[in-house]
């Protein structure tokens, strides 16, 4: 097997490589749009839970279609006509034998021409995506050991079939190729008369031969070219001269902190001490102040007071945390419930951080300029 593997893989790449070599995309005909027939043999296997090797059978097809541009094409597709399957548990091994055709609509796309830069090449590469029926027969070996399987089914079955595939097609000549094409197949459960509650999946490879047809042929018209005619011309560009200039202004900062009931933490990875600690990063003669309240809805005065200046206080140490520079926090207050600040109870429960400084920016400076270039040029 080895050995043949071998042999077949040295033809392939021998017939590659004279095809490119010999052949020219100088053609007295248009490539495309064209159509085609072919036939095509190999071998095929359904995946099951048997010995694949063992399930490997020979399968043949024949194909009808046409290249409608250089990247598309499509074609009917029938392919059989052997299958196995094979059972091994509880002691017994067994392989049956059935039969089965499966007609399929494949579009077909040329990766070369779609990725590549020319119309033609002598080697191509197709995608190929479709969509048919299959219907399975002579299953009278399994059908047979309804005894250990019951799924088994008799005279025929129906199912879908989804196709993927890929195809290297090599041009020998103007009307003919050879191809060889690898596919997988989806088809509808217990077709191999098992179930597994998912689609079964066949493979087949083949080698095919492909007659090409109804090619249209290039019209060459060649007029002599005029002499040409040079002119000069100044041509004048406008465009936009940008600079920048320092300026610097004011920037307000005013960032809350709402509490729950009895609580006063505060963190400096919270947003607001990281927005504080952002803003701060890009101004000079920065102040902060902060001011803390309690809601005059719960508490008493006094514990109101007391938990207010622990809002301020780890508010404070928390911008510390985060890096701001103690000098800047220029006062740090705390009001109890003597001042709601809000209308909203709730919303009284909260540290406010308001800040102040000057930044410095740019300021983009337009002017308009222009150059002058000498342009030669041909006269039509």
């Amino acid at each position: 097997m080895n050995q043949i593997k071998k042999i077949f893989a040295v033809a392939l790449l021998s017939v590659v490589a004279i095809s490119a070599s010999a052949q020219s995309t100088e053609k007295d005909y248009k490539p495309f749009p064209h159509m085609f027939v072919g036939v095509q043999g190999g071998a095929q296997t359904t995946f099951t839970d048997y010995d694949q090797l063992k399930l490997i059978t020979p399968t043949a097809s024949v194909y009808f279609g046409g290249w409608f541009t250089p990247v598309v094409g499509a074609r009917l597709h029938v392919n059989g006509i052997w299958n196995k399957g094979g059972y091994d548990q509880d002691g017994l091994n067994f392989k049956y034998n059935y039969k089965y055709i499966t007609p399929d609509l494949d579009l077909m796309l040329n990766l070369c021409t779609l990725f590549g830069k020319k119309d033609w090449y002598p080697v191509n590469v197709y995608l190929i995506g479709g969509i048919g029926l299959n219907y399975a027969w002579d299953n009278d070996d399994a059908y047979a050991r309804k005894d250990v399987m019951p799924l088994a089914w008799k005279d025929n079955r129906l199912s879908h079939n989804g196709r993927i595939g890929a195809q290297l097609d090599v041009n020998l000549a103007k009307h003919w190729s050879l191809n060889l094409e690898v596919a997988a197949n989806s088809l509808s459960d217990r077709y191999n008369s098992k179930v597994n509650d998912k689609d079964d999946w066949s493979l087949t490879a083949q080698l095919g031969l492909t007659y090409k047809f109804g090619f249209k042929k290039n019209k060459k018209v060649v007029e002599p070219a005029p002499e040409p005619v040079f002119a000069t011309r100044i041509d004048t560009t406008w465009y936009d001269d940008v600079t920048y200039k320092d300026v610097t202004a004011d920037r307000d900062i005013k960032k809350e902190i709402f509490f729950a009931i009895r609580e006063s933490d505060v963190n400096s990875e919270q947003a607001q001490i990281a927005q504080v600690a952002e803003f701060l990063k890009g101004v000079k003669d920065a102040e902060i102040t902060i001011t803390a309240y309690a809601d005059k809805g719960t508490g008493t005065p006094e514990l109101n007071m007391k938990y207010s200046q622990e809002r301020a206080e780890k508010t404070k140490q928390a911008l510390i945390d985060r890096g701001v520079d103690p000098s800047i926090i220029k006062k740090v207050e705390w009001k109890g419930d003597t001042v709601q600040p809000y209308a909203d109870n709730d919303k009284n429960r909260v540290s406010i951080i308001t800040g102040h400084g000057v930044y410095a920016d740019k300021e983009k400076v337009v002017n308009k300029k222009f150059r002058t270039k000498e342009v030669r040029y041909q006269v039509q």
